[in-house]
């Protein structure tokens, strides 16, 4: 698989590019904004998208999912307890975010233990509930796309509509410290990390 890392929009948003190797499909996941930037580099690379997955529902991560889905028709995945923020500005916090408001509708609602087929990879859905009631984190081999759930030495924010500290201490314990250590992470924002770096590092997983 081929993962390009795209900072996208105004919060710079770490947008991955996931492709499959053998067939040039490709995931757009969490596109924040710059959707000249996401398209531009698929097409460079012939690239064949087939479907935008977003880790949870909040502006910075959605911000160009309407223009992505407008000039190349691809179907919008989201777990099915943030597909109502989509919809409303205000949920998705876009019309508070100094960017153009978001409201559309997703076209396929995950839930926890789902298996998106892209070419020849296999994306497993993990809903990681507490940055939101729909967070996900998304693993593909030996990589967890770990949204706004777990980061480098810390968590996502908890204080936001749908965000539980309990939740996502639970979801990072319970369903991302049970994979190896060399399994990478690559977050929503800021640098990549490994759950090895993070079962030992991390304040907030060893409280």
């Amino acid at each position: 698989m081929i993962i390009e890392r795209i900072p996208a929009g105004i919060y710079a948003v770490n947008c991955y590019v996931l492709t499959c190797e053998e067939t040039k499909k490709t995931a757009i996941i969490d596109p924040g904004g710059d959707a000249d930037d996401i398209i531009s580099y698929m097409k460079q690379h012939h690239l064949l998208p087939e479907m935008i997955i977003l880790t949870h529902g909040h502006g910075d991560h959605i911000g160009a999912i309407q223009e992505l889905k407008a000039q190349m028709n691809i179907p919008i995945y989201i777990h099915k307890d943030d597909g109502y923020m989509l919809k409303d500005p205000r949920k998705n916090l876009t019309s508070l975010m100094g960017m153009q408001e978001v409201q559309v509708e997703a076209d396929i609602f995950l839930s926890d233990g789902d298996i998106v087929e892209l070419g020849s990879l296999k994306l497993h859905v993990i809903h990681t509930p507490g940055h939101t009631r729909g967070s996900i984190c998304i693993r593909v081999n030996d990589v967890i796309f770990s949204g706004d759930t777990l980061f480098g030495q810390s968590i996502g924010r908890t204080d936001l509509d749908g965000g539980s500290f309990e939740l996502i201490i639970d979801s990072i314990k319970r369903k991302l410290m049970v994979f190896n250590d060399e399994i990478k992470v690559l977050p929503g924002h800021g640098s990549s990390t490994t759950i090895g770096i993070e079962r030992t590092m991390n304040p907030f997983v060893n409280q």
